[in-house]
């Protein structure tokens, strides 16, 4: 069966929120909602496509658009594959030019609206933002909050609290103090035994390879409701975090780094080659910094994750 290659965006306004368009009832999937855009015709562009059917449906022109995630779904009765860019910025007043409704969804608000099953990827790469900050090792807590909050205040909304050299009560306690400060700025992602899950019901967890491969059998260890991430080095990994049903990963090292001198770099190519059919959000992460985004859309990649590339005291 031949894959039917889609064109599809997400829209922001200049409030942030999303906009997503409801399906007529006699197409395919009808009556749920999708994030709009159309098919890739024969020799076009994916970019000129999106173009094309945005305004033919929406009535708007595209100014500034990126890549954001590519999806490829197999349903029973067709194969797609979603070439998904992100709108920034366009011109003209978005209107169901075909009929169909229309809504502007804060983004943590698309999780309550039902999709097809090939859009699931979408709606956590359009909740995710484009930089993911892992704190340094070694640092005092108080030196750590302070860098927190610079952080904070610099536009960081992912953090992941990594301090592998402190005791387990030490780095509980200090997950207790990051919370309250992350509470309704980042979405903060914790590291450690699944059975401190109960125990941070607002954070997000971050599996480290060695949990993946044990406990990725079992599915994933709570509801959808709650990020579930995870570290990947190689193609192995990545199929187990499909198995899981993580929300996105971690892919590294893309370049070499002093925290993990003795590791192997995949380097960009070889990143891009992994990414392509896996389906969620990544994080490329080694050696990288603000200055690598656009490097990291173009190879398929959410953005960028990072330890010194996004600290600053």
């Amino acid at each position: 069966m031949k894959r039917i290659h889609v064109a599809a965006a997400v829209i922001r306004g200049a409030d942030g929120r999303v906009l997503i368009a409801r399906r007529p009832e006699e197409k395919h999937q009808g009556g749920l909602w999708e994030f709009p855009g159309g098919k890739v015709e024969a020799g076009e562009a994916v970019e000129a496509a999106l173009a094309r059917e945005l305004e033919e449906e929406l009535g708007i022109r595209v100014s500034a658009a990126r890549p954001l995630i590519q999806v490829r779904h197999d349903y029973p009765d067709q194969y797609v594959l979603l070439d998904v860019w992100e709108v920034a910025a366009f011109a003209g007043e978005p209107h169901g030019a075909e009929g169909q409704a229309l809504a502007w969804v804060a983004p943590r608000q698309l999780p309550d609206y039902r999709f097809p099953a090939a859009n699931h990827p979408i709606v956590a790469a359009a909740r995710l933002p484009e930089r993911y900050l892992i704190t340094p090792e070694d640092l005092s807590p108080q030196a750590l909050l302070r860098g927190l909050r610079s952080a904070l205040e610099g536009g960081i909304r992912l953090i992941q609290l990594r301090a592998p050299n402190m005791f387990d009560p030490q780095y509980r306690d200090l997950a207790v103090d990051v919370q309250g400060l992350c509470a309704g700025r980042a979405q903060l992602m914790l590291k450690g035994p699944l059975e401190w899950l109960g125990d941070f019901p607002a954070a997000g967890w971050h599996l480290t390879a060695r949990q993946l491969r044990e406990y990725a059998a079992n599915g994933r260890p709570f509801p959808a409701e709650r990020w579930l991430a995870a570290s990947c080095h190689d193609a192995e990994e990545l199929a187990l975090a499909t198995r899981m049903g993580v929300d996105f990963v971690t892919l590294s090292p893309i370049e070499a780094t002093s925290s993990h001198p003795g590791a192997s770099p995949l380097g960009w190519e070889r990143a891009a080659e992994l990414l392509r059919g896996f389906n969620r959000p990544a994080f490329l992460l080694g050696g990288l910094g603000s200055q690598d985004l656009a490097r990291a859309w173009r190879t398929g990649a959410q953005g960028i994750a990072a330890i010194r590339g996004l600290w600053s005291e």
